[in-house]
This record gives structure tokens, sequence and C-alpha cells, in this order.
């Protein structure tokens, strides 16, 4: 099967990479990670749960609690799978199942906690590490064509819940009523469900750029953001419009205008070759040049993928050639406090020849409601 191949090939070049360092073991417990390389996904909670790769004995295993051992069982590529029973202690079994006398561990510091780490010198005493997670982090980060296709699933997705959910404003209406109105045609067209937690927002409050929905009401002249996305298939989507409740003003369409073309600039300056800040770049200047620069104050964008937000990271300092199977978001805005903000985002692939194709085709122009 195409995807088993998919999962091998991933599997081999970690493994490959772990040879490189003289790791004797890697522990990849971040379950989006675990997902990437052996099609399991699963939010393990509290509990235990770990793709390890023994390169002493040339073995991989997957540790799950036993209540998804079943589902583990049917989706992962990985077949050697070790259950944890509730009452037992994981660090235990997973010393049990490796053996004693481990030197060196491969493990994903950023998500590591200082408990897990505790756990493990109790089990292996003393040990070094390595992180591996900046590895998986720049593997994750070059998708192929059929990863962009899933993501693409995503964005119809979002795009037809986008669609239909605008029609269903009413003037008002609470922040919380519109979320609850779109995130049920998220389920309703097929989605697993938001892929981060959906902003609303209206009036004042579109100046806050990861503000929450509540109980404000929807009221004619706002400016109302709707950002938000789906996961659709382990795959996320992330979009943004923005649109005006009524007729806008003047200065309501100069915003809007300068963003857009902001937007714009940073998707038409996406290809493969350039330092990835240029794009942000790109797209900053258009809103500089305009006198807003000040209520610009965050990275342009971020890579797209299993998770809403990957690598790479969009900001103008960041040097790191653009590739082909770079996914990431262009998402510039103006925020004015007290006043209201705008933001449009797509979502970028960098094909295989190396032109940056946008995924997105929800509009763009300046939509009225009401």
């Amino acid at each position: 099967m195409i995807m088993n191949e998919q999962y091998q090939d991933r599997l081999t070049r970690l493994t490959n990479y772990l040879e490189t360092l003289d790791v004797e073991i890697a522990i990849i417990n971040d379950p989006k990670n675990v997902f990437y390389y052996t099609g399991f996904n699963s939010n393990p909670h509290e509990r235990f749960m770990a793709l390890v790769i023994d390169l002493k004995k040339q073995s991989q295993y997957l540790f799950v609690p036993s209540l998804d051992l079943d589902i583990a069982e049917g989706d992962s590529y990985v077949k050697r799978i070790v259950p944890i029973s509730d009452e037992v202690n994981p660090y235990k079994v997973l010393k049990d199942t490796i053996g004693e006398g481990i030197q060196t561990i491969g493990l994903e510091t950023k998500v590591i906690s200082l408990f897990q780490q505790e756990q493990l010198l109790n089990s292996f005493q003393s040990f070094r590490y390595l992180n591996i997670g900046d590895f998986i982090a720049s593997q994750r980060m070059r998708k192929t064509q059929a990863e962009c296709n899933k993501v693409q699933r995503a964005i119809h997705v979002i795009e037809k819940v986008m669609e239909e959910g605008i029609k269903k404003v009413q003037e008002g209406m609470t922040e919380q009523e519109l979320t609850a109105e779109l995130e049920y045609l998220m389920r309703k067209f097929g989605a697993a469900g938001p892929s981060f937690s959906s902003i609303v927002l209206s009036g004042p409050k579109a100046a806050l750029p990861h503000g929450h929905p509540d109980s404000k009401t929807i009221n004619r002249g706002d400016f109302l953001l709707i950002d938000m996305g789906v996961l659709v298939d382990g795959y996320c989507s992330d979009i943004t419009r923005t649109f005006i409740i009524g007729e806008e003003t003047p200065k309501q369409r100069e915003i809007y205008d300068i963003v857009l073309k902001a937007t714009q600039a940073g998707v038409e300056a996406a290809k493969a070759g350039i330092p990835i800040g240029q794009i942000d770049i790109a797209a900053r200047n258009v809103i500089k040049e305009a006198g807003f620069g000040q209520y610009f104050n965050n990275r342009v964008g971020h890579g797209l993928g299993i998770d809403v937000h990957e690598e790479p990271s969009i900001h103008e300092n960041n040097h790191l050639l653009v590739e082909s199977g770079f996914l990431f978001t262009i998402e510039p805005g103006i925020y004015i406090p007290g006043y209201g903000g705008v933001r449009i985002e797509e979502n970028v692939y960098i094909d295989e020849l190396g032109h940056g194709k946008q995924l997105t085709s929800f509009p763009t122009e300046l939509m009225r409601i009401g």
C-alpha cells in the first residue's frame, strides 16, 4: 500500500538520522509525531504513549494505553504494539521491553516534561539524551503531494463551512452563537472537529489577533473576523476572512484593501529558493508603506499540516530557504486597539517545481453581511 510505503520511508529516514547520533533508543511521545510515523492517531491525555525505536535490536515498538489497543492494531504501521493498563507503571513496562543498560536516548526536548524525564531516570539510571525533535519537525515540514491533498480536503470543508456559516449571521446574535453554528457545520460537512478554538470577533474585538468569542453581540457597522479550521483525516486547515456588517466606512474600506494587498503580496512572493523571511517582508512592507506598520506586530504565517501551527515560522528574521514541500499560511493583519481589525489568511504549498500554489479559494473581496 502507498501509505505503508510512506510510513516505512519516514521511519527509515528517522532511523538513519538516529544512527548518526549514536543513540541506543529514541522515544517519540508527541501524539502527532506518533501519528506521522505510524498512522495511529490518538490523544492519550495523561497516559503514557510512545513510539520507541530500539537501534540496538533494530526494533520498533508502539506503547499504547490498553484501552487503545484495538484501534492501534488496526491503524498502526508499526506492529509491535505494547499495551499498558492503567494500574501499572508504564516506565517499568518500557524498561522490561527494552532492557537495561541504556546509555543514550533520543528525546523530543520541546515535548517531554520534567516528570517524564524523572521517570526515565528512575528506570534507566544515568543516561544522556540528545534532542531529536528538530529533525522530526524538519522532516514533517517537507510535505508530499499526498499530504498536500489531505490539507486541501480540510480546506474544502472549511470553505464550505464559511460559505454556509455567514448565511447564519444576524445582527444582534452573539459571537458565541455564531461560533456554535460554524462548529455544527464543521461536523455536518465531515470534519473530525475544529483544528483549533474557532475565533469569531466583532467590532473593537476584531483588533485582538487571538481573542475569544463571547457574549458580545454582532452589530451593524462591525468588522466580523472569522478565523477557523478543521481536522480531516489527521490534517488541518486554517483560514481567516473579515466581513462587514452592513455598510463599511471609508476608513474600514481603506484598512481592508491594505490587508488584502499585503496578503496578495505575500502569496506572490512565495517560491522555492528564497529566504522564508522575504515572504513576511513582502506582506509587511505593504502595511508599513500605507502607514499602519505599528498595528501589525506578529509574524505573517506558520507551517500547516498535522498540527495547525508547525514549522516553518514565517517571520522576517527567518533565513531558512524555501523548499518544495513547504506548506504554510500567509495572514497579515491590521489591528487597531479600540477600533477593530482585519486579517485575511491564505494557505500556500510550494510544489515540485518550486512554485507557490494557493490552496485556499474562498473570495477575498470585502463582503457585506445584512
